[in-house]
């Protein structure tokens, strides 16, 4: 029998008996005919012609695999990949006639084994009480692989794809199936597997051969997929399997790389970027605004800070990735990843050009977010509530917007004036010395910066000079009391639209405690299961018996937050502050600042979300930005320990990092 009959009979006859009939294992070669055009799809008997909508994969767990009626239906989905790798491969044999003739005879041996994986499944499958047919199947892998160009094509979709990430699949599910003691099935999966390390094997010996020079397997891999396809595809939903693909030849290089990598499976994926000189952005002088070395490397060090707040199927642009050897110790420890993409400083990246996208997400919808992310704009679905939009309102980044929320809210304990010009400045400056010192913030100031103290007894129109300068560059400042701290907090929220509602409304999603110096500056935050549990009983009383911070944070805010800020959309941080007052009791400033953006706060309460429950378990954790220059060679060691549960995690790649590093650590 020539080679060409045997392909054509699996590919085009509408029998399942014909197509599963096993080719013969010696055939001739000799005569493999004019290339033949693409058909629709396979030949198939009714009950299995493919449908867009077909069985989806939908694995069930260890305590699901007792059952008949779960089993069949897992057994059916792969008994149909099976047979359409078989008929993909005859597809091969028959669209490429002039490939190298040892590159044909792997494909027909791959081929009829993928047959002998079929007749296993359906062996399987019938003492399940499930025939073939009975289910619809759906046509993905042969939507993806037929219209294959070349035999490269099919190597990279094929075999190094969709059959590498059976290796991790074949493998667990084989031990899971021992575990539940169906030793019938757990056999098929793991002669499934043996056949598998061979056809991945067979792909990465013609992939080396065809690929260009230069290139590592794991770059020439990475170009010759395009979206839907993408690296992150060829590990299975199941533990990585690093030995199994060692067999196959595959190299530590692409092995490594593929392990950290991601990608969205299903779900579109939300785009995310960090852009924390927001504030300068949106002052008044912002479209010139040009962020100083230290505001650069703040923004290229913590990107990373990405993974907190996004999900597995995302994606974040990142102008700096941290290395995969960094993301491998940031999966080790626990923390799932985003999908990464390397982009320049405009956020460019060629494959998201045409990409379907379920969102776009910044730190913060200013004037640079704006810009950057218009280019994604037109990619993103319509019923997306995270659209490209235009800037948020420069007022809402300012000082004054907390300012007008103590208004609205009636307000006044420790809270000061927002001014405008140099005479209001004055007038509250110098009725303010009289009481006592003086703390002045700038309008667009962010994380303490752009603060300063003014002890009673200073001349105010020794201060005129650096109020001229702050009012021409931020458009104001506001004049407060110095307060002593006793204690800062945030209280969390996410502004959205209810299911059906064109109303916004405003959700709580948690609180945490800051840890700021004396003059307001952040350090970092501490986040607990139950906030204020850590705190003293004296503290607890006074803020959740007699202010009722309970009522007020999380039902009072949410209902006033749209209404003083109409039209936005996103995260919202309400920073607070416990003080000593004159009579040394405590006092409680509701509202310190209003940020309209993604917060560090907020950072740290979804860092502690994400862990593993095992390191979590109601322990207090801390979230720290440090600066790289003070710490000591001793102080870098410790923190490149990789027990979650013990040693401090750095978030970011302290090997990369040029002065500043996120580090989380529990600290109970």
């Amino acid at each position: 029998m020539q080679m060409r009959e045997a392909a054509e009979k699996l590919l085009f006859s509408s029998t399942l008996e014909e197509k599963l009939l096993l080719a013969p294992a010696a055939v001739s070669d000799d005569m493999p005919g004019r290339a033949v055009r693409l058909p629709d799809t396979p030949g198939r008997p009714d009950e299995l012609r493919m449908v867009a909508k077909g069985l989806k994969a939908d694995f069930p767990g260890v305590h699901r695999l007792n059952d008949d009626a779960e089993r069949g239906k897992m057994l059916h989905f792969l008994a149909n990949h099976e047979l359409l790798a078989a008929e993909l491969m005859a597809l091969v044999l028959l669209k490429f006639p002039e490939a190298p003739k040892d590159y044909r005879a792997g494909v027909y041996e791959a081929m009829r084994e993928e047959q002998m994986h079929t007749l296993m499944y359906l062996r399987r499958m019938k003492e399940c009480g499930i025939y073939f047919g009975e289910l619809p199947v759906n046509d993905y892998f042969w939507k993806l692989i037929a219209p294959m160009e070349t035999p490269m094509d099919f190597v990279t979709r094929l075999n190094l794809t969709f059959e590498q990430a059976n290796l991790d699949f074949s493998k667990h599910y084989a031990g899971l199936f021992r575990q539940v003691g169906d030793t019938g099935t757990a056999v098929v999966l793991e002669k499934i597997y043996q056949d598998e390390i061979g056809h991945v094997g067979h792909g990465v010996k013609w992939f080396r051969k065809w690929k260009a020079n230069g290139e590592t397997d794991w770059q020439a891999f990475g170009k010759s997929l395009s979206f839907p396809l993408a690296p992150a595809k060829a590990k299975g939903i199941a533990p990585f399997n690093a030995e199994g693909r060692r067999l196959a030849g595959l190299d530590e290089d692409f092995i490594s790389h593929l392990e950290v990598c991601e990608q969205s499976r299903g779900r579109t994926p939300v785009v995310h970027w960090f852009n924390p000189s927001a504030e300068g952005y949106a002052m008044p002088a912002g479209r010139q605004y040009m962020p100083n070395k230290s505001e650069r490397a703040l923004t290229e060090d913590l990107e990373m800070l990405i993974l907190a707040w996004s999900k597995k199927e995302d994606i974040a642009l990142l102008r700096k990735p941290p290395g995969r050897d960094h993301l491998a110790f940031l999966k080790k420890v626990g923390f799932e990843l985003p999908e990464i993409f390397a982009v320049d400083e405009g956020g460019f990246h060629k494959e998201l050009q045409d990409r379907k996208l379920g969102g776009l997400r910044p730190w913060a919808w200013s004037p640079d977010a704006t810009t950057t992310l218009s280019q994604y704009a037109e990619n993103v679905t319509k019923a997306s509530l995270w659209k490209w939009r235009d800037d948020t309102p420069a007022e809402f980044f300012s000082k004054e917007i907390g300012s007008r929320l103590e208004r609205k809210l009636g307000l006044s304990e420790g809270s000061g004036v927002f001014c405008r010009t140099l005479e209001e400045v004055m007038t509250e400056l110098s009725k303010g010395l009289e009481k006592g010192d003086i703390l002045m913030k700038a309008a667009y100031a962010c994380a303490g910066r752009g603060h300063r103290k003014v002890c009673q007894g200073t001349a105010a129109d020794t201060l005129r000079p650096w109020i001229e300068k702050v009012l021409l560059a931020h458009g104001g400042l506001i004049v407060e009391p110095w307060l002593e701290r006793i204690v800062d907090f945030s209280s969390l929220y996410e502004i959205g639209m209810e299911d059906g509602s064109s109303e916004a409304v405003a959700k709580w999603a948690g609180m945490t405690r800051m840890e700021n110096d004396a003059a307001g500056k952040f350090l970092g935050t501490i986040v607990n299961a139950k906030w204020g549990s850590d705190l003293d009983s004296d503290l607890r009383e006074f803020l959740f018996r007699e202010r009722e911070v309970t009522q007020f944070y999380r039902r009072t805010l949410p209902k006033i937050l749209p209404e003083v800020l109409p039209g936005y959309i996103g995260p919202v941080g309400v920073d607070a502050m416990v003080f000593r007052n004159s009579d040394g009791g405590y006092g409680l400033r509701h509202i310190v600042e209003l940020n309209v953006r993604m917060t560090m706060g907020r950072v740290a309460l979804e860092l502690y979300k994400k862990l593993p429950t095992s390191a979590v378990s109601g322990r207090v954790g801390s979230f720290r930005i440090l600066r790289k220059n003070k710490l000591s060679e001793d102080d870098l060691l410790t923190l490149k320990g990789g027990d979650i549960h013990k040693d401090p995690i750095v978030i970011n790649n302290p090997n990369h990092a040029t002065k500043f590093l996120a580090v989380w650590q529990f600290i109970d």
